[in-house]
């Protein structure tokens, strides 16, 4: 089925839902999506299709597992609670056994690439979706043929977007990911709406000779500072992350963000390099910084310090628009290589089902793409869930194109000029523009 296909009916099951978010706790941080596959097998060495199977919707999503069947799934060692919870139930119900081996989500990729065809790779993998693009023209991937009526009705459309490649549903999305804004209520009494309130709570709390920032987060990094690029009409790739011709991080609309990006270094006068996580961690927690732009991986640690002090509430607007956030998912998908694909195919759409991702959430703290979860009251009566949905509402999903990897290093390295240096924001991105061009048609030759 063609993407176009797929969003129509997304968007008539999702109606205006569209929540997202997930890379893995760590992918927006690093950037950690940029390796590129190795020994990936050839269109001729790929095996074939889905035995047993066909694409003909829910109503022929009735397969049975393979005799004989058993499982490994890859799994980070941070979600693992929720993996051994949900292997045992769907053991108790199919009767195939399920091995769990920790792998971090960003490596599995390249690791899929390096042990399928040798049939040493897991049989249902846990990715990023912006690495989908590299595991699906390498062949590595079934298409989410048996369930891709259900998998599309039941989740919401951006994540069905980051889970499709070149037209073709690949991923049963299983959790969503994105930022929201972080600030301590003994410190700011009201939670902004715009940066420029940010910026106006900013002068008068910062004293960098007392080590104290009205607000902090990785101005070098691109995942967070997304929101300036895009909220103004910026992007990375045309026509919904697909276009690797169309570079957007350089339109009038995203230098006009930038230039409000810029701005904020007087209330954050250090030099980007000197924030880490660490540091932005220890300041906001011990109150020396009053407010974070940060994901839910932080929010359980943040709880612990400052209790009822932590507020948390959408990203203020950026010139007057509505903030754009970066969206990850996390995505399972089987392995081409599979010999039990019918099984394997099972697995990822019962560990991705609505009360698996409402387990997930209540395990992990996630936040589901399910649209029935999304709705609720587990997710929808937490003060803190809730505010990552609603930002989610206002996200984009990360390109999951394989060019997306050139696009890290030139706008990591435009960022600091234009935050340390003071650099014309049109001149740092124009360079980081021709870069990804010049890296996209290197690797396109």
């Amino acid at each position: 089925m063609k993407l176009k296909k797929l969003m129509v009916l997304t968007a008539a099951a999702s109606m205006a839902l569209s929540v997202t978010a997930c890379g893995s706790s760590n992918n927006g941080n690093n950037g950690g999506s940029n390796s590129a596959a190795t020994n990936a097998p050839s269109e001729s060495t790929a095996p074939a299709g889905n035995a047993g199977t066909d694409n003909t919707g829910a109503e022929t999503a009735q397969i049975t597992p393979e005799d004989g069947a058993t499982l490994t799934v890859w799994e980070s060692k941070e979600e693992r609670a929720f993996t051994d919870a949900i292997a045992k139930e769907f053991t108790e119900k199919y009767k195939v056994p399920v091995k769990i081996e920790e792998l971090s989500p960003v490596q599995q990729v390249t690791k899929l690439s390096q042990d399928g065809p040798s049939g040493l790779a897991a049989d249902v993998v846990l990715i990023p979706h912006d690495n989908l693009g590299r595991a699906a023209s390498a062949q590595l991937l079934l298409p989410n043929d048996v369930f891709e009526k259900e998998t599309v009705k039941n989740n919401t459309e951006s994540s069905i977007t980051g889970a499709s490649y070149d037209g073709l549903l690949y991923g049963y999305p299983r959790a969503a990911e994105t930022y929201a804004l972080y600030y301590n209520k003994s410190l700011v009494t009201e939670a902004p709406k715009t940066f420029d309130d940010v910026l106006a709570f900013g002068k008068t709390f910062t004293d960098k000779s007392k080590n104290r920032y009205g607000i902090m987060w990785e101005v070098g990094n691109m995942y967070f500072d997304y929101p300036f690029i895009a909220s103004n009409g910026g992007y990375l790739f045309g026509d919904n992350g697909t276009n690797k011709d169309d570079i957007g991080i350089n339109t009038d609309g995203a230098i006009q963000g930038l230039s409000e990006f810029k701005k904020l270094k007087e209330i954050l006068p250090i030099n980007s390099g000197d924030i880490n996580p660490d540091i932005k961690r220890s300041l906001f927690n011990s109150g020396d910084v009053a407010m974070d732009i940060n994901g839910p991986w932080e929010l359980a640690g943040y709880k612990k310090a400052l209790g009822d002090n932590l507020g948390l509430t959408p990203l203020p607007t950026v010139g007057g628009k509505t903030a754009i956030s970066l969206a990850g998912f996390k995505i399972f998908a089987v392995n081409a290589y599979t010999q039990y694909p019918n099984a394997a195919k099972l697995y990822a759409e019962f560990a991705s089902s609505k009360d698996a991702q409402l387990k997930l959430n209540k395990l992990v703290g996630s936040i589901p793409t399910n649209l029935e979860a999304l709705e609720d009251p587990q997710i929808k009566d937490d003060p803190y869930v809730s505010v990552f949905a609603e930002q989610a509402n206002n996200s984009q999903p990360m390109p999951s194109i394989p060019e997306m990897g050139n696009v890290w290093s030139p706008v990591n390295a435009a960022l600091p000029e234009i935050w340390d240096k003071g650099v014309d924001p049109k001149t740092a991105m124009d360079k980081a523009a021709q870069q990804i061009k010049d890296l996209n048609n290197g690797a396109s030759k």
